[in-house]
């Protein structure tokens, strides 16, 4: 089949090669001229036969809120737009009854797979109309990992992005606790091997994960990660999960934890430790420190 997919960065740029290698066509647009097959949405749409299908790979928010408005404007009844970003699912609830008012179907699909996607396949979350979905299902096949899972319909639109976003915040817990197990490994004389350690858990324990392969990875390229600094960003996936469970009074009580230690780590000196030190010393005259 053909599609039209806009944004070829690292996620969209490697899901173009995949899907090309299943033997579908894909035109592509990209701001940056130097990737992309068409030089504007306008001539990407003219490039496709009717009905046409436009893959959304760009960044939540304002970037996809303007190309769904763009493309609104140039597809006709009967095409489909498929937002394949991190969009929040409320925004998949607001896009699908837009396009749905000119004839336009959606289909919101989590993805994740990241920079290893291309060879292994792309594990997806899409949610929309049976008959969107079915229309679209060659290119989530070409994508799919090889065997029986690896994609669900998870229902309708926005069904596919809540659960990449539950994903996600899963993803925050799982590495918050391997995280702080090899800080409380790295911590103590005792042992004198933590990498090893790690690497020993990857057969036969019932933590072996993926993300504990990549911890041995990360963990061979610097075996004490003295070349990081201890900061991390949060996608804004992990806050969504958070305000959804709060919405839906679900305690996350390990998925809010993980969220809250990516802000503590923003903090060079934090103001929150000010507050107790300073009590301390006011009710037991424990020692302060001065900068």
């Amino acid at each position: 089949m053909e599609l039209g997919l806009v944004g070829l960065g690292k996620m969209g740029g490697n899901m173009r090669e995949r899907i090309r290698r299943a033997g579908h066509t894909v035109i592509g647009y990209d701001r940056n001229p130097d990737l992309a097959d068409v030089h504007s949405l306008s001539e990407l749409v003219d490039s496709l036969q009717a009905p046409r299908v436009v893959w959304v790979m760009v960044p939540a928010g304002a970037a996809t809120q303007s190309t769904v408005d763009e493309l609104a404007g140039l597809l006709s009844p009967g095409d489909i737009v498929v937002d394949g970003g991190n969009s929040r699912w409320t925004d998949d609830e607001k896009h699908g009854a837009e396009l749905a008012a000119k004839g336009i179907g959606f289909v919101d699909c989590g993805v994740s797979g990241g920079v290893w996607g291309l060879e292994n396949g792309y594990a997806l979350m899409y949610g929309g109309a049976k008959e969107h979905v079915a229309a679209v299902q060659p290119v989530f096949d070409a994508l799919k990992p090889e065997g029986e899972f690896g994609a669900v319909h998870a229902g309708k639109i926005g069904a596919g992005h809540f659960a990449k976003m539950v994903h996600n915040g899963i993803e925050y817990a799982m590495m918050q606790a391997y995280a702080e197990g090899w800080e409380l490994l790295e911590k103590v004389d005792s042992v004198t091997d933590v990498r090893e350690v790690f690497r020993s858990w990857q057969e036969g324990t019932v933590i072996r994960s993926w993300l504990l392969d990549l911890a041995v990875n990360a963990l061979d390229e610097d075996e004490h990660l003295q070349q990081l600094r201890g900061f991390a960003q949060d996608s804004g996936e992990g806050r969504w999960t958070v305000e959804a469970a709060i919405d839906n009074a679900v305690p996350l009580p390990a998925i809010t934890a993980s969220l809250f230690a990516r802000f503590a780590s923003r903090q060079e000196d934090s103001p929150q430790m000010k507050m107790i030190a300073a009590l301390r010393n006011q009710f037991g005259g424990h020692a302060v420190e001065k900068k």
